[in-house]
């Protein structure tokens, strides 16, 4: 599949068969298509880093709270909006992967949904 920029994607179960990496956010939970990954290119090495989103985000909102009373700021989630709704973006549990293990574009009513460039 052909990455395009902004997008958030759904990825092959055969990239987590080979990885085999339990602590990864497995594929297809409660037999849907979750989760869903922001993805980015890194233009220096052309892997695409795949960043799980979650809808879980109150759980989330009271870490990133936690991070920043404690730290100042938070550089693990990313609270932000995707398709009209709150969704938090975890960069602690990014990784990488090539164009190949990408399956199919997310889609709402049919149609891809870009992310709020805000973000």
């Amino acid at each position: 599949m052909e990455y395009l920029e902004g997008y958030v994607y759904h990825i092959k179960d055969e990239f987590f068969s080979k990885v085999q990496d339990r602590k990864l956010m497995q594929n297809k939970e409660n037999g849907n298509f979750r989760p869903t990954y922001f993805c980015l290119r890194d233009p220096q090495t052309s892997l695409l880093w795949m960043i799980p989103m979650s809808s879980r985000c109150q759980k989330y909102q009271a870490i990133y709270e936690k991070q920043r009373k404690k730290y100042g700021k938070c550089i693990t989630i990313v609270m932000g909006e995707y398709g009209g709704k709150k969704a938090a973006f975890l960069l602690q549990n990014m990784f990488p992967t090539s164009d190949y293990y990408l399956d199919h574009i997310h889609t709402i009513n049919g149609n891809p949904v870009p992310v709020n460039s805000a973000i």
